[in-house]
């Protein structure tokens, strides 16, 4: 069983009673499961089920009703049943850290935004990774609450703010002009077969950065990353040939064919920035769509960041 519907069916079973006994509160708490895990994606299976899985739920409540519901709600949450559909629950960790249970909403977000509330500026935005971004808005919410949690939420899933996002395509294509069309093969000219395979991954990682902003979706931690971008409404036919680059050696015979592939994914992204109208290049030159696209970021101190910064 997934542990995403593990947890929805233990809430429904035990959950809602439980809520039921907080009626000044039942109503702004968010109940659900979202945060680090495999399951919290609904990738997770049998290997996954060696640490963190377990059936439970998560109760988000804001910090300034702790006070008076913290402790309450936290005992009637330990007193849930130990056993559901043969699974057991772990025990609660006394040093902390735990990813389910009564969980406050702002050292929630703290963990994955730096601090307990929304960005306050673009550049609050643009020093966030994108994995943490994921992480905070993965998973699935089973009640909604009226709290700080849905309205955090809400506002994360839209995505980077256009000039974020602009900033971070535009260093992501130059990035991938750099590694993959520059030094991927003139690292190989010098014999530095090493620097030739960093170099392809960081082509490889910049290309499904571009991919995922060009979704207006945040990149998940690089472990699920090709997983989730098989799943992209747009350039999802990436993923195979940007696993190719990775996974296959870097023989004689198979270089050219790796800058031909390199070639290829460069273009199918710069005909999807194009077809978003964020550049007003019209060549097939990653560095040139890079400044252009630049050229429309808005905010003067994101626009004036090295091209490169990411």
């Amino acid at each position: 069983m997934k542990g995403l519907e593990l947890s929805k069916r233990y809430f429904e079973t035990y959950g809602q009673e439980l809520l039921n006994k907080f009626p000044e509160i039942a109503s702004s708490v968010t109940v659900g499961l979202v945060g680090e895990g495999s399951e919290c994606y609904g990738f997770d299976d049998e290997i996954s089920q060696d640490h963190d899985f377990e059936p439970a739920f998560c109760i988000w409540l804001d910090k300034e009703k702790e006070e008076e519901f913290g402790f309450r709600l936290e005992r009637a949450y330990a007193k849930l049943p130990k056993e559901f559909l043969g699974y057991t629950r772990q025990r609660l960790s006394p040093c902390g850290g735990n990813r389910h249970g009564l969980l406050l909403t702002e050292d929630f977000y703290e963990k994955f935004l730096g601090q307990g509330s929304l960005p306050e500026s673009n550049i609050d935005w643009f020093r966030i990774p994108s994995y943490a971004l994921s992480e905070a808005t993965n998973g699935q919410i089973f009640q909604e609450g009226t709290g700080k949690f849905m309205q955090m939420r809400k506002v994360l899933l839209q995505g980077y703010p256009e000039d974020v996002r602009l900033k971070k395509i535009s260093a992501s294509l130059a990035l991938m002009q750099q590694a993959g069309k520059y030094n991927y093969p003139r690292c190989l000219k010098h014999n530095e077969t090493g620097a030739a395979q960093l170099a392809l991954y960081e082509f490889v990682n910049n290309a499904l950065q571009a991919c995922f902003l060009l979704n207006h979706s945040y990149c998940p931690f690089y472990k699920w990353a090709f997983r989730t971008m098989r799943s992209l409404p747009v350039l999802s036919e990436t993923e195979l040939p940007l696993t190719y680059l990775i996974e296959n050696p870097n023989a004689q015979g198979n270089i050219d064919y790796k800058i031909g592939i390199i070639e290829d994914i460069s273009t199918l992204i710069l005909n999807e920035v194009k077809r978003q109208g964020i550049t007003s290049a019209s060549c097939n030159n990653l560095d040139t769509h890079a400044y252009s696209i630049a050229d429309k970021i808005k905010d003067p101190f994101l626009r004036n960041l090295h091209i490169l910064q990411n």
